[in-house]
């Protein structure tokens, strides 16, 4: 694996590699296609490359790029050059491409192989949670090819890197080392899936994250500013948007009640941004455009340099209020689990908090703070509430005392609010989650190198209600927690959400 010319010449572009499998097939030549990360190539591949070739004459191995790995932050250890390279150096392999897709599907229809070759681990399909091996097996029955499996030693790329390799700190990888021994991925997946039954309501003010993508240029000469040049603008989904899309990836029905202005609603991008399972409910505040937060960021870096607000943070008028506590009486009882997301715009005023804590059957909150609302939206103003989940500083903001512990502040808080569960977040320092009955339960941070932090909270609310709607274990709450902040931190914006197989796929890496 000395990155020879040989060794090099065996590594295509997915276009010459299909044209160069055409020629080998026309002079009569059977080919199979191997297809996966790759990681850390080990012995078990090495068999896998060997069986397989067995099968014809010609081997090709395509691997998947760096962008669609989605087994966490830190992952895939190896690049994807230096996977190809590593493939390509072995001599049962006779060529190696790196994908351009997240799955083997469009591949195996540009190439056009005669066999199709997986390991002995994915014989049983019904274990795929991804459906990618079904689909892959019609895509080479499509091309005139048929799909075959090796039987010899395997082994797990992710539990020899965890363990030889580890991407985390001693004390992260201590703290999973402790939590496999009483968890197991398939345990904590299961809880997950569980979600599939609850019938979610979710609540909040929609905002549009507008990002106005920039170059920083110079100091003005006339005037004490930055001037920036401008590159492209990108619009997203946020606010209780970004919420409802979490949850509807693990929930089948989920219904969302939100706010938009009477002006510059954006109603269609709302719309189209939407999953197909969420069922939206819209209010319209008068004399109001949807909120808008127009962040202007360096391109390079994605480092937010300033924002500004379009918004009407007036509360409804009464009639507007009463309106939406007549819909909330109605349809919350429909509802197994309500998640509120009060971003303090004015659209949840003391009537409609009221009516949410008597009537909800499991109520979930948060209270940002955020540049709007700062020291105005704070927990307190919800005297009830089945769990509720905070960044360190909204409890901070709400106990008004810098020097009180992080758990001195919980124990505060839950006692005021009659909350038996509270979720704090604490960025870098990772969580800590509080259950009366059980006590304290804390996960450091997995994210290292993140993105972008903005709507990483939410996506926390969004799945930890979940769980604890489902009396799942503190512990396991916690981790939950902590792996999807991880995922959300690593995404720019709210560009992608937090999506079934990815953040399962994430878990069995880290437990292995």
């Amino acid at each position: 694996m000395n990155g020879n010319n040989n060794t090099h010449h065996k590594i295509k572009g997915l276009e010459e590699l299909a044209s160069v499998i055409g020629e080998e097939q026309t002079k009569g030549k059977k080919v199979i296609l191997c297809h996966g990360v790759f990681d850390l190539l080990h012995i078990g591949h090495i068999r896998h490359f060997e069986q397989a070739k067995r099968a014809g004459d010609i081997l090709a191995v395509t691997t998947t790029p760096d962008r669609y790995v989605g087994k966490g932050p830190g992952r895939p250890v190896f690049n994807e050059g230096l996977r190809a390279e590593a493939i390509a150096a072995l001599d049962c392999v006779d060529y190696v491409a790196i994908n351009q897709w997240p799955m083997a599907v469009e591949t195996i229809r540009l190439l056009r192989p005669d066999f199709y070759a997986k390991g002995s681990d994915y014989l049983n399909s019904e274990d795929d949670r991804s459906g990618g091996i079904a689909l892959e097996e019609e895509a080479v029955k499509s091309v005139g090819g048929q799909i075959t499996f090796t039987d010899d030693i395997t082994f797990s790329s992710s539990n020899l890197i965890n363990r030889h390799l580890p991407v985390f700190d001693k004390e992260m990888s201590d703290y999973l080392a402790d939590l496999s021994s009483r968890h197991s991925s398939g345990e904590i997946i299961q809880y997950l899936e569980g979600a599939n039954k609850l019938k979610v309501l979710v609540m909040g003010e929609t905002i549009i994250d507008e990002y106005q993508y920039c170059e920083m240029i110079g100091k003005s000469t006339k005037d004490p500013i930055q001037a920036t040049l401008y590159h492209s603008t990108e619009k997203f989904a946020g606010g209780v948007i970004a919420v409802a899309n979490h949850v509807s990836n693990f929930c089948g029905e989920v219904g969302l009640l939100t706010l938009l202005g009477d002006r510059n609603s954006e109603e269609d991008f709302v719309r189209g941004n939407l999953h197909s399972n969420v069922e939206p409910t819209f209010f319209y505040k008068s004399n109001s455009p949807t909120i808008v937060k127009r962040r202007w960021v360096e391109s390079h870096l994605i480092q937010k340099l300033f924002e500004v607000y379009e918004m009407n943070d007036e509360e409804l008028t009464e009639e507007q209020d009463r309106a939406l506590c007549t819909h909330l009486e109605k349809v919350l009882p429909q509802y197994d689990v309500v998640i509120v997301v009060d971003y303090g715009h004015g659209m949840i005023g003391p009537k409609v908090v009221e009516l949410l804590c008597r009537e909800s059957k499991f109520l979930a909150v948060n209270t940002q703070a955020n540049a709007g609302n700062r020291g105005f939206n704070t927990i307190s103003k919800y005297p009830t509430a089945d769990y509720i989940c905070l960044a360190q500083h909204e409890i901070s903001l709400e106990e008004r005392n810098q020097r009180t512990t992080v758990k001195e502040m919980i124990l505060s808080v839950s006692g005021k609010l009659d909350c038996s569960r509270v979720m704090i977040t604490r960025s870098k320092d990772g969580n800590i989650y509080y259950k009366e009955d059980v006590g304290f339960s804390e996960a450091p941070a997995f994210d290292s190198q993140p993105v972008d932090r903005m709507g990483a909270g939410d996506a926390v609310l969004s799945l930890t209600s979940l769980c604890v709607a489902q009396d799942v274990p503190p512990e396991v709450v916690t981790f939950v927690g902590n792996v999807v902040g991880a995922e959300a931190v690593a995404t720019l914006a709210h560009s992608r959400s937090i999506e079934r197989v990815p953040l399962f796929k994430h878990i069995e890496t880290l437990l292995k």
